[in-house]
């Protein structure tokens, strides 16, 4: 299908195809057909047709949302050369495409691996925030959403114990911070803030973190007491 053009796909905080120096955003000239295949291929690594077609249109018969997979393929074709790649019965983005998912991906995993160079983990890399496709509602979109919310939060998590662990403990802050800010009940992201401060040295600091938290859960502890009872 031609050579593979200099793309760029983002798909958190919205839709938007850069090719080249051009982009089509959501409320350019790409239709909605387009933007979710180009959504779907950069979030699973190699679908089949059928899959894809059944995922995108699933509430037609089977032959007419095949007959909307390739009118969007060829859309496609005409406006991004080269982005798509058919291999047999299978579709995948073109190699050297960037997805800011699978960056934010690939970020959390050298995160996770005690042997990656913390110098390369730079909490600058903490801009891969923000919502999948938020608007979007289909159930793939879902799913994926979720897991990378959780996957976002486990990184920074312990993407701060490990600065910490070093002395490092500015960036630590940063990162256990954006984790508190992501998910604010979420009670790992605050016993990793305190333990920051903890090692720190920072007690006072702890404390006021514990007590905020307290304050901000005991809500919830009071529902899931009645709940029980």
């Amino acid at each position: 299908m031609g050579s593979a053009p200099a793309a760029r796909v983002q798909l958190l905080d919205g839709f938007a195809l850069r090719v080249g120096t051009s982009q089509q955003g959501a409320a350019d000239v790409l239709p909605r057909g387009i933007q979710r295949l180009v959504a779907h291929l950069s979030l699973a690594p190699r679908p089949a047709r059928a899959v894809i077609a059944g995922q995108l249109w699933p509430n037609v018969p089977e032959h007419h949302a095949n007959g909307s997979l390739r009118s969007a393929l060829w859309r496609l074709q005409r406006i991004a050369p080269g982005l798509v790649r058919m291999h047999g019965d299978t579709l995948s983005l073109a190699e050297g495409v960037a997805v800011d998912v699978r960056q934010l991906a690939g970020w959390a995993r050298r995160v996770r691996d005690p042997e990656s160079d913390l110098d390369e983990l730079s909490t600058t890399d903490l801009r891969l925030g923000g919502e999948l496709l938020p608007g979007w509602f289909d159930e793939w979109v879902l799913l994926e959403r979720e897991r990378l919310r959780q996957l976002r939060m486990h990184a920074l998590e312990a993407l701060a114990d490990r600065l910490a662990v070093v002395g490092r403990y500015g960036e630590a802050l940063q990162a256990a911070y954006a984790a508190v800010r992501v998910e604010p009940l979420r009670e790992s992201a605050h016993r990793t803030l305190i333990r920051v401060h903890l090692a720190e040295g920072n007690t006072l600091e702890a404390m006021s973190a514990y007590e905020a938290c307290r304050t901000l859960l005991a809500p919830m502890s009071w529902v899931s007491s009645r709940a029980g009872s």
